[in-house]
């Protein structure tokens, strides 16, 4: 071989072997940007992560801090207005005194009367004005979701069974969902005698 080819042979595998020295360097150093690129950017999810999850925790406790507010002055307007039917009733039981006289009882009980007629309608607006409705349920079909069976009784003329027959204590319901179930005797068929 001639020692032209033999150089040539040389030169070629020296370039090639700084070709690869310059690519494995340009691609280390790709590499290295690449690495740098994704340090930062798992730094800046994180970041990002940490504030998401410190929001979320402020969110949770702003939204605690209102419910509790919310059941602590959500009845506010109701008291506000329960406290105009406590005065009524303070101003009739000013009216009775042990010791009245008894040409004045007439005279208290017609203010007793005109205190409490007072009260019942005062009662009955707040009751309207904050949709707390009371149940009158005489003839209506017996509801467990509404009624709380005491007894049963006989049905009568016109009461049809499995309907509701007398009333021991109202119920009530707030925006139309039942707070105390209405205390109901219920008709049911007499049994005939033979």
């Amino acid at each position: 071989m001639a020692p032209f080819c033999i150089l040539h042979v040389v030169i070629t595998r020296i370039s090639a072997y700084v070709k690869a020295q310059r690519t494995e360097s340009e691609t280390f150093y790709s590499l290295k940007l690449k690495a740098v690129k994704l340090e930062k950017e798992v730094q800046d999810l994180t970041v990002r992560y940490q504030t998401a999850v410190a929001d979320s925790e402020n969110i949770r406790r702003r939204t605690q801090r209102c419910v509790e507010d919310a059941k602590i002055f959500g009845i506010q307007s109701f008291c506000k207005d329960l406290v105009e039917v406590a005065d009524i009733l303070e101003k009739t039981t000013e009216c009775i005194s042990e010791e009245t006289e008894p040409a004045d009882q007439k005279l208290t009980l017609e203010k007793i009367f005109r205190g409490m007629s007072l009260l019942e309608a005062k009662l009955k607006s707040v009751f309207a004005k904050h949709v707390l409705e009371k149940m009158t349920p005489i003839g209506d079909k017996h509801d467990p979701h509404e009624h709380e069976l005491i007894c049963h009784v006989p049905a009568g003329v016109g009461v049809q069974p499995g309907t509701v027959a007398f009333i021991r204590q109202d119920g009530y319901k707030l925006h139309g969902c039942t707070i105390r179930l209405a205390q109901v005797e219920v008709a049911v068929e007499s049994q005939r005698r033979l």
